[in-house]
């Protein structure tokens, strides 16, 4: 269970021309592993992302999650593998007002057809430190405990691959660190196979990896 890029070129259109945003880019990240995505803003970095998780189309080269090459698959396909098998922490948590802190995993669960899933969403709510918060709604948590919910959120279909994007942006130093902890710890136990795109380079020693994105192009990428 890996996310394998393999030679992934992505383009846009740009006036006249394309530009590159990501350019031959290879990445193999283990399951149980985090690998940190770093560079400056317009990079790439959320270009790798996105073609990792099916949101984008790469001109040239596989995209390969869990086993699937994405690249056989028509829309449809590509919604249901980010449904069943990828997760996503976008960096702004996006919890809807009305819901409780269970309520915002349930309602996940339940898009993907899963039902009796509220044991499960405590059961996450608890491994992020919060089970004394699941009643709880956004207004009522700080800043932290809610991208500790969207983390819950983002598992609660049990992902093969965990996508998290600037998840500690608007956190101070302390909750940023708390956060990346409890990443490199849910990765270990759910043996997700976790990319982190970050500016934020002050906590990298907790990880496995960390690439460079510049230019499109990936430092000291590993090849399959």
């Amino acid at each position: 269970m890996t996310l394998l890029l393999d030679g992934v070129t992505l383009t846009y259109p740009d006036g006249d021309g394309r530009l590159t945003a990501l350019d031959a880019v290879s990445l193999n990240v283990p399951s149980g592993s985090l690998t940190a995505v770093v560079g400056p803003s317009g990079s790439g970095k959320s270009s790798l992302l996105a073609v990792a998780a099916t949101l984008g189309t790469p001109d040239r080269g596989r995209v390969v999650v869990a086993g699937t090459d994405t690249g056989t698959l028509d829309r449809a396909g590509k919604a249901a593998l980010r449904r069943e098998r990828i997760g996503i922490v976008f960096q702004q948590p996006n919890l809807l007002p009305s819901l409780t802190a269970a309520e915002q995993l349930t309602v996940m669960a339940h898009l993907a057809g899963r039902r009796n899933v509220k044991a499960r969403a405590l059961e996450l709510l608890d491994a992020v430190g919060l089970a004394d918060q699941a009643a709880r709604r956004p207004h009522q948590l700080s800043g932290g405990q809610r991208q500790r919910v969207n983390i819950a959120r983002a598992l609660m279909n049990d992902p093969e691959v965990l996508l998290v994007d600037e998840p500690t942006s608007a956190l101070d130093h302390e909750r940023g660190a708390a956060v990346l902890d409890l990443l490199v710890t849910l990765t270990r136990e759910r043996n997700t196979a976790t990319v982190l795109v970050t500016h934020d380079r002050a906590h990298l020693a907790r990880l496995d990896r960390t690439v460079t994105v510049e230019d499109g192009r990936l430092s000291d990428p590993t090849r399959p």
